[in-house]
């Protein structure tokens, strides 16, 4: 019947300096704005147009016929001298107005519908889906037609009809948000707080179906507007002399060779309006050209970046490092910078940490040594070294060549990088036949030395197992198993224990340990718990504010801290070592990190610190700390060293 496409998320643009609420950046665009304007002229015309228009639809000059345009006439007039500017605005509202009950029957049945099906599951879903895809198998125009014929011409009510086959392609597209909604936990928390159904749906469900629904609108909308306008080319439309624009378009196509003009006035105005639905639809999704070239790293003006190799070509390592990173930037596409100046590396069979508190960076930092950034989010200079590889500025198909194989990646939620539709086994075997070009058998018996190596005690039954049957932390093993499919050598962790109880954040810990020291393995461990980092880590990078404010060794950095955000999380880690006295109260950093938007000029963490003066609200360069690491601050002689960091048995290092 009709093509729909799914919407495309729309990643979050940067919050405006000013206090007031504005339009999305897609929708403030000026080709979406003049789609806006467009449409709400064309309503408001056609609406009033009984009010304002110069001449009557049905006012007959013969003296006049077929004339072009005038002053009189501004679009010229048609067969029977009626003014063409003044039906196609009173035909305007008979074309749209259809168009929009269309819309509005279609999303009334098909949205209850799928809230319906993934509020009570398999049953109701399955007697929905039967329902519609009986409707999706009913020739469109056949039914029309055939609803003329036993009706008679009703324009509203025929486009009543076509909204209730419509409906059907409505609840197919509702349906897999709704259910994943539907498994939300503030939706659980909601219900469980005594909220009703129709309140959930209304105030928890729907809201996040929002952009979905208006993209599907807006499409829906210019379908229901050329199918009318066929139907009454057809002559299916409203009663002579009633106008709409099919029945212009049809009876102008009578004229087409002695007033050929006659066609160009209401064409347009049809192709304009069904334009601008579309283009309010893509800008609703975000929709973004397909076939845009790989964006090269952008070198801003000033900025110290290390010369990088071409893309792809191999460069010489420094001090054998597996990874090296160098001034890394990362922001937003033309917008805002996120990560700025992050120099680290990674030596073979080492763990580097990265620390801070939520906002600093971390995750951005470590998803860009994979090319997993979010849309609209790029590396925007400096350079990633893997194996002396340059990883800046690979296409997503040349990346992939790299994620599984040489890195790998460890997600902080494992449910959710699980897929609940298939088995552990599937999920496991389908990357080792890709990774390994090994057969059906011979992965089986990978994934089950890969599931034993992890710590699982019966990897037959965790292999016939779906996520759902699994634990916390026997669904975390089975995604370090599923990273290691490929025989990476480089672990992205991300947060992978904040999510578990203590004991198994312990075992998951001593796991990694082990797969380091057996197989040589590194790992980048981004993580908010020093205790993690001090028990896991040989190196650490604290992160603060998008920029690395100290690096070193683990014991170098914890024991003697050179900047003062590193001495202040040192001072709120709950981990008391043995034989010190338990404080009533923990000490806290004042505020909170600031957004990218709000960085200082100088040091970042200035509005924080204890020790700030003057001086730290001029540039401050990374300058060299603990041997091999570095310090972003002016006052590293002035920390006392601190007590030494206990790991996570309690032992002191």
């Amino acid at each position: 019947m009709t093509v729909f496409t799914e919407p495309v998320q729309v990643p979050a643009a940067p919050e405006p300096t000013s206090g007031r609420r504005r339009l999305p950046a897609p929708l403030r665009r000026p080709v979406t704005v003049l789609a806006i304007a467009w449409l709400a002229a064309i309503v408001l015309a056609s609406a009033t147009a009984h009010w304002w228009v110069p001449f009557q639809v049905d006012q007959q000059d013969l003296a006049h016929a077929l004339a072009g345009p005038s002053g009189g006439h501004w679009l010229g007039t048609d067969e029977l001298g009626r003014d063409i500017f003044s039906r196609i605005v009173t035909g305007g509202w008979i074309s749209i107005g259809p168009a929009l009950l269309s819309v509005a029957v279609a999303f009334c049945v098909g949205v209850p519908m799928a809230l319906l099906a993934a509020e009570h599951g398999r049953r109701v879903e399955g007697t929905s889906s039967r329902v519609a895809e009986l409707l999706l198998a009913l020739p469109t125009t056949v039914i029309l037609l055939a609803f003329v014929g036993a009706v008679g011409v009703h324009v509203w009510a025929i486009m009543a009809v076509l909204g209730l086959l419509l409906a059907a392609p409505v609840y197919r597209i509702l349906l897999a948000p709704a259910q994943s909604l539907r498994t939300r936990l503030h939706v659980d928390a909601a219900k469980v707080n005594g909220v009703g159904s129709l309140l959930v749906n209304v105030r928890h469900v729907l809201p996040g179906m929002a952009t979905t629904i208006a993209v599907q609108a807006a499409q829906l909308f210019a379908l229901g507007i050329l199918i009318e306008a066929g139907l009454a080319f057809m002559g299916y439309g409203p009663a002579i002399p009633a106008p709409s624009w099919g029945g212009l378009i049809g009876d102008a196509q009578q004229h087409i060779y002695d007033d050929a003009w006659m066609m160009v006035p209401t064409g347009v105005v049809l192709a304009l309006t069904v334009i601008a639905a579309n283009q309010i639809a893509d800008a609703l999704a975000g929709e973004r050209e397909r076939t845009a070239p790989a964006r090269r790293p952008v070198r801003q003006a000033g900025r110290p970046v290390a010369a990088a190799p071409a893309v792809g070509e191999a460069s010489p390592r420094t001090d054998g490092a597996l990874l090296e990173v160098r001034d890394l930037h990362v922001g937003v596409v033309e917008g805002t910078e996120l990560v700025t100046g992050v120099s680290v590396s990674v030596r073979p069979g080492t763990v580097l940490g990265l620390v801070g508190e939520s906002g600093c960076g971390k995750t951005m930092t470590a998803r860009s040594l994979m090319g997993l950034l979010p849309d609209g989010v790029e590396v925007s200079g400096g350079s990633i070294l893997f194996e002396g590889r340059e990883l800046v500025g690979l296409t997503d198909k040349q990346h992939q060549a790299v994620r599984g194989r040489d890195i790998a990646l460890i997600s902080q939620e494992p449910m959710v990088a699980l897929d609940p539709m298939f088995s552990i086994g599937h999920q496991l075997t389908q990357p080792i036949r890709r990774f390994r070009r090994v057969g059906r058998d011979e992965a089986r018996r990978i994934a089950l030395d890969l599931l034993a190596q992890v710590g699982i005690v019966d990897p037959e039954r965790i292999l016939r197992s779906h996520p759902h049957a699994l634990s916390g932390g026997m669904a975390q093993r089975v995604c370090i198993a599923l990273a290691l499919t490929g025989s990476p050598k480089l672990l992205i962790a991300d947060e992978p224990t904040t999510a578990l109880d203590v004991t198994v954040q312990a075992e998951i810990l001593s796991l990694l340990r082990s797969l380091v020291r057996g197989t040589g393995l590194s790992i980048v461990l981004v993580s908010h718990d020093l205790g993690v980092v001090a028990d896991l880590c040989d190196d650490v990078a604290v992160m603060y504010a998008g920029q690395v404010v100290e690096s070193g060794t683990v014991a170098e950095v914890l024991d003697r801290p050179a900047h003062p955000y590193t001495s202040a999380l040192l001072s709120a880690n709950p981990h008391i070592p043995q034989g010190e006295a338990v404080p009533d109260r923990l000490p806290a950093i004042p505020g909170t990190v600031p957004a990218p938007k709000d960085w200082p000029t100088g040091c970042r963490f200035t509005s924080r610190c204890p020790l700030v003066t003057p001086e730290c609200h001029k540039a401050i360069a990374a300058a060299p700390a603990h041997g091999v690491g570095t310090a972003r601050c002016i006052h590293p002689l002035t920390l006392a060293p601190t007590t030494a960091m206990p790991n996570e048995s309690g032992a002191v290092r």
